[in-house]
């Protein structure tokens, strides 16, 4: 799996720690920021929908300070479905019903061990498919 990983500034210090955590065992892009100097979100944002977007990698990761503006700013791309979660529940429903591409996190919401763990469930839990896939085709229309 193909995974691009990003933040802005609110983000850098869990960006670095979630991309250290999964580097030894994904193929994974770090494309920015590289300090927590201050910078815009949707910059980013725009950067990792577009890859995923254009199937250049399989799975974006956004992060900032609450995720919220990097899920927004990422939705606004056709044939994306970025997901803001905060705990693990969401992060397993968001890959089996919504099939999400991208998993936004937010560093001043949750601590490392938590988004370490949504990201291993998110990363680990495949989409449902079913009834789902059409709801799925409904969003794209």
């Amino acid at each position: 799996m193909k995974i691009i990983i990003a933040s802005d500034h609110g983000g850098y210090n869990l960006k670095k720690e979630i991309y250290d955590y999964l580097s030894d065992r994904f193929e994974i892009t770090d494309i920015g920021t590289n300090s927590a100097q201050s910078c815009d979100y949707p910059d980013f944002a725009k950067q990792v929908a577009k890859a995923i977007q254009n199937k250049e990698y399989d799975r974006g990761i956004l992060i900032c300070g609450t995720g919220i503006g990097m899920a927004i700013t990422a939705n606004r791309f056709k044939g994306i479905r970025a997901a803001n979660v905060s705990d693990t529940f969401s992060a397993k429903m968001t890959r089996m019903h919504n099939d999400s591409n991208i998993l936004t996190l937010g560093e001043r919401v949750i601590g490392v061990g938590l988004a370490k763990d949504i990201v291993d469930i998110w990363l680990k839990t495949e989409f449902k498919g079913g009834r789902h896939q059409k709801r799925i085709d409904l969003i794209e229309q």
